[in-house]
């Protein structure tokens, strides 16, 4: 780890390169760099092909971020989230801008943040509570300097909130535009799958049933739930098929008609998607080999 105090006539930082462990690079997200920057002057930082990802929010100030070749405005209170292995380039305006930001890298953060652009169609976001993030980061910043032979899992852990955080508030970042009564029947459609999972629902009988338009209903519980309609049925199925694997000696056909599933074969074709392995290793798994 070094701190850095930095000024030209550009910047003025304050960073800590950090250096994790080799165990935390082959298994945990792990923290590369973190701080905070003030601009002296109107400038523009360009990169690319970085092996990292960059989440920086904007303190003060405005600018621009091109990223991907398209350019957003950046003023006090937007945050963005980049993968560095793409170009992208930030410029401050006149209105001299300060950062607070964090590089970091781990598994599947590639994944997470390809998840992360799906759901908002966009790397700048605007959270409701920004000081949020500054908590975080500074709380990020102090693990650097704990002299502890876990700070690499505690760093970990604090990346994690962080981008739980972040993809928390991009799923509500437009919860203020949806009308309160519509909302409402999104809580009333998720209780009614947990109720009738077993039941053959489809989409256009929820229409029919909670008086709202299917491509509405898709797009809203998926943003809302983070799942379709579909999956979360499946995926309710399969919890109460784990359930009866554990705890009763129905065999598998019987528990997949519990299920609402027809078919046997399909019942653990699907159960294995999802669980990995068959019914049948899942009960085995609990109960032993009879």
């Amino acid at each position: 780890m070094k701190n850095s105090q930095l000024q030209d006539k550009m910047v003025n930082s304050n960073r800590v390169l950090y250096t994790p462990s080799a165990f935390a690079k082959n298994n945990l997200m792990y923290l590369q760099e973190i701080g905070h920057l003030q601009a002296l002057s109107t400038h523009t930082s360009k990169r690319s092909r970085l092996s990292s990802f960059l989440f920086f929010y904007v303190q003060s100030g405005s600018g621009t971020l091109t990223y991907e070749s398209n350019t957003y405005a950046l003023s006090a209170g937007d945050c963005v989230f980049l993968d560095c292995r793409k170009t992208y380039s930030h410029q401050t305006s006149e209105d001299l801008w300060h950062l607070q930001w964090a590089h970091f890298d781990g598994p599947n953060l590639k994944e997470i943040h390809a998840k992360f652009i799906g759901e908002n169609d966009s790397p700048v976001f605007r959270p409701l509570y920004v000081n949020v993030y500054e908590n975080i980061l500074n709380e990020l910043q102090e693990l650097t300097a704990l002299e502890n032979n876990v700070r690499d899992m505690f760093i970990s852990e604090k990346l994690s909130g962080l981008l739980a955080q972040i993809m928390n508030d991009c799923q509500n970042r437009d919860s203020y535009k949806i009308i309160p009564q519509k909302s409402l029947v999104l809580v009333e459609i998720k209780k009614y799958l947990d109720e009738h999972f077993y039941d053959k629902i489809t989409l256009e009988e929820l229409s029919k049933l909670f008086y709202i338009d299917k491509y509405y209903l898709t797009r809203r519980f998926k943003q809302h739930y983070g799942t379709t309609v579909n999956t979360y049925l499946q995926q309710q199925k399969i919890t109460h098929a784990k359930h009866l694997l554990r705890f009763s000696d129905l065999s598998v056909e019987q528990i997949a008609n519990e299920c609402g599933i027809d078919d046997p074969n399909y019942f653990a074709r699907l159960f294995k998607k999802i669980e990995g392995i068959t019914p049948g290793e899942f009960r085995r798994s609990w109960k032993g080999s009879k």
